[in-house]
Order: C-alpha cells, then sequence, then structure tokens
C-alpha cells in the first residue's frame, strides 16, 4: 500500500470562543492510502487542548505510513488495527483514527459498500446535529439562534463559561426566547466548580436546557459522577472521559458521554465505548472537533447509535474542502456511495491523482505553520 499526505488549513467562519480559548483556523492533515488504483482518506486535525501540532502529527502519520506499508492489504491492515497491532503503542487517538477512517474508506471501496454496511447496519444513519453557538453577545446569539432554526436546526448546544456567569445565562434566556422550540444543550467545557454548578444548574433547567456537558474541570471525575447524582439536569461527560476506561468508570453513575473519534482512537474504539455503555443508564453522545467533512463522515456513519449527535464541525468552516454529509439543514447524513462517501469540492485534490504537494510516507516532513488556541 502507498500512503502519503497533506496538510491544509482549515478557516472559520468566525472566531469561535469558549470558556478557555478562543479559535479562528486550525490544520487538518489529510491521510490517503492508495492500493491497486483505489484510495481511502482520512483527516486529522491540530488540537493545543490535546497537544498535537501540525508538526508533531505530520511525523505519526509518516510513521504510521511506514507500519501500513507493510500489510498486504487494506483488509488486513483493518484486522491489525482492531487487534491493537497498528498503530505503534503510545500513538495519539487522533492518528489512530485517521488512519481507520482511510482504511475504512478504502475497503467499503473496495467492496463496493458504504462504510455503514461494513459496520453491520443496512441503512444509511441520519441525525438531528447540535449546532454550536460561541461565547458571544446575547443579542448575536438570539440572532445566531433565529437563524438556525429558520434553516432546520432544531438542536442548538450554547458555549458557557462567561467571567460572570450572569452574561451566560442571559445568552441562554435570548437564545431560547429566540428559539422557543428548538432543543439547548449547554456546554461550559469545564469551567464551574462543583458549587457554582449546584447554583447555576437549577436555573438552567428552569430555561428548558436539555443537557449540561462536562460543567466542571477535567481530572476529578469523582467529582462530576456525585454531581450527576444531585443535578437536576443530565450530566454528559466530555474531557473526563476520552477513551474506554475513564468510560468505563463512569458508565452508569452520569447520564452521557460525549464520544469523539478524535479523542477515544476511532470508530473501533467508539463502538467499544458504545457496547459498554448499552443498558448502564448512560447514553451515548457523538461530538467532534472542528473539522471538515472528511473528518467527520466516520462518526456520521455511526450517528444511528447515539442518544445526542453534534457532528457539526465542518458547518463552522468558511470553506469546507469536502462534501457528502450534508448538515446545513440540521442534519447529517451518511453517504450511500461506496466507503465514507465523501468527495472533494473545487480546489481540493481529486481522489486518484498524487498532486505535487501531497508527501508519501518516510519523506521527510516540512515544518508547517503552527495553528492558534484550539477550541472542541
Amino acid at each position: 500500500m502507498k500512503v502519503s499526505q497533506r496538510t491544509v488549513r482549515l478557516e472559520l467562519t468566525e472566531p469561535l470562543r469558549i470558556s478557555r480559548s478562543t479559535m479562528a483556523a486550525r490544520d487538518a492533515i489529510w491521510l490517503a492510502i492508495e492500493h491497486q488504483g483505489t484510495r481511502g482518506y482520512g483527516e486529522a486535525v491540530t488540537s493545543t487542548y490535546y497537544g498535537l501540532d501540525a508538526a508533531r502529527l505530520g511525523r505519526l502519520l509518516h510513521e504510521a505510513g511506514r507500519e501500513l506499508a507493510r500489510c498486504a492489504t487494506p483488509e488486513s491492515a483493518l484486522d491489525a488495527l482492531r487487534a491493537g497491532e497498528l498503530p505503534a503503542p503510545g500513538t495519539p487517538p487522533a492518528v489512530t483514527a485517521a488512519v481507520e477512517s482511510a482504511l475504512l474508506d478504502l475497503a467499503g471501496k473496495r467492496a463496493g459498500v458504504p462504510v455503514h454496511r461494513l459496520l453491520g447496519a443496512s441503512e444509511a444513519p441520519h441525525a438531528a446535529t447540535a449546532r454550536t453557538i460561541g461565547i458571544t453577545s446575547y443579542r448575536a446569539a438570539a440572532e445566531q439562534a433565529r437563524l438556525l432554526t429558520r434553516r432546520g436546526f432544531s438542536v442548538l448546544k450554547i458555549k458557557a463559561g462567561a467571567p460572570d456567569p450572569e452574561d451566560d445565562l442571559d445568552r441562554v434566556l435570548a437564545v431560547r426566547n429566540a428559539a422557543p422550540h428548538a432543543r439547548l444543550l449547554l456546554d461550559p467545557n469545564g469551567a464551574w466548580s462543583p458549587a457554582l454548578a449546584d447554583t447555576l444548574l437549577p436555573r438552567y433547567a428552569a430555561l428548558g436546557v436539555e443537557a449540561v456537558e462536562q460543567p466542571l474541570a477535567p481530572g476529578d471525575p469523582e467529582a462530576l459522577a456525585a454531581l450527576a447524582a444531585r443535578s437536576p439536569l443530565p450530566v454528559i461527560a466530555d474531557e473526563d472521559a476520552v477513551g474506554f476506561e475513564d468510560a468505563r468508570r463512569l458508565a452508569g453513575r452520569v447520564h452521557g458521554i460525549n464520544v469523539k473519534l478524535a479523542k477515544c482512537g476511532g470508530v473501533t474504539a467508539a463502538l467499544r465505548i458504545a457496547d459498554l455503555l448499552t443498558g448502564s443508564g448512560t447514553a451515548l453522545m457523538l461530538g467532534c472537533l472542528t473539522a471538515s467533512t472528511l473528518g467527520l463522515a466516520p462518526a456520521v456513519h455511526l450517528a444511528d447509535r447515539a442518544r445526542w449527535t453534534d457532528l457539526d464541525g465542518h458547518l463552522l468552516l468558511a470553506h469546507d474542502p469536502w462534501t457528502g454529509i450534508g448538515g446545513t439543514d440540521g442534519t447529517v447524513r451518511a453517504g450511500r456511495e461506496p466507503g465514507l462517501g465523501v468527495r472533494p469540492v473545487h480546489g481540493a485534490p481529486p481522489p486518484g491523482e498524487e498532486p505535487a504537494d501531497w508527501e508519501t510516507a518516510g519523506q521527510e516532513t516540512p515544518e508547517p505553520a503552527r495553528d492558534g488556541e484550539a477550541a472542541q
């Protein structure tokens, strides 16, 4: 198999502010795996929070490419990945997720079936996705809410964690008044103390917020579980639930776990967590980082397994280089074409070509531009 990669810049339509940072752009690295004339694609994006800049991602994907080159077929590489034999121990989950994405895309194309069929689903999954509203003025938030609901969005996720908690409450109230029929989710990204959470959660419940995501600073899952036990709102773990062992500790003790392929390690890891949560009383949320359609597509093929779907990362971009999962009307849909069902739009490299700015795995990676502050 031949492996190559390309680094691109993803600019947001407008900066996204959350409690710990503001992001206007991030780098993405596209991974292409070719076998017998057919290509599969995956994407990994930079993240300051997870300590992944473009240079490090590039090096790690080159190393993974050398390992993949020793596999006879994409299918045998997938088997090795699922068995934990690929990539090398200690590889960040975002890299594993990108490798698995490209292998699934390639295997689906070779078999002539979409990825969800490879995963056992007969129908193409689709789901109403939340649309994120960052920390902004209450007037701007209300205008966004009105516009989004007119476009078809029925779920809005509002970022919280402003220095003055009353600002967050004003923003949520404004969104509620502007979109009275929308389901509202709240995400402070770990900005609250337990005492502040106890004060604020009843007020958000009164505003009709459906659930709150990671209200407490990550690092103390016991405190999060204790808050969930007394909260008037469902509590969803995110930063405190990175991988399988985190999910195992919190299963049955929080109301939901936000599974992101880039933080847990890909589709296989996400399915293990989903199986773990079945019957536990803890529901699955599917989330994402800000990324292109290519980066989000694998999760969309799992969308029928989640209670909450938050797969809007591609909708925050000024220009999405890929297409195929929709979402602009509030619903994401898995493609029915073989593989991931995504394709490049104008300006992106067409499948099957080897542009000069793609690098073959094993070559030295030039130092790409570092991304700014990264938000989830």
